[in-house]
């Protein structure tokens, strides 16, 4: 059961990793922005979403532990 509720969170951290990024994209090439830009852009939203989730879970571990 465990293994499943982390796949399930995985799953869905990635989705929303993805729509952010390509909202932070698509905003960047609204904004005017070169591909390369707005790819760096797409790209660093990602990362931004994985690393706060990955902060909010050592977070919670801590916190239960």
């Amino acid at each position: 059961m465990a293994v499943a509720i982390v796949l399930l969170t995985t799953a869905l951290l990635i989705v929303v990793g993805l729509l952010a990024a390509a909202g932070a994209g698509k905003l960047a090439r609204m904004d005017g922005a070169t591909y390369p830009a707005a790819l760096t852009r797409a790209a660093t939203a990602f990362a931004t979403v994985v690393t706060l989730a990955a902060t909010v879970t050592a977070a919670l571990a801590a916190l239960f532990t």
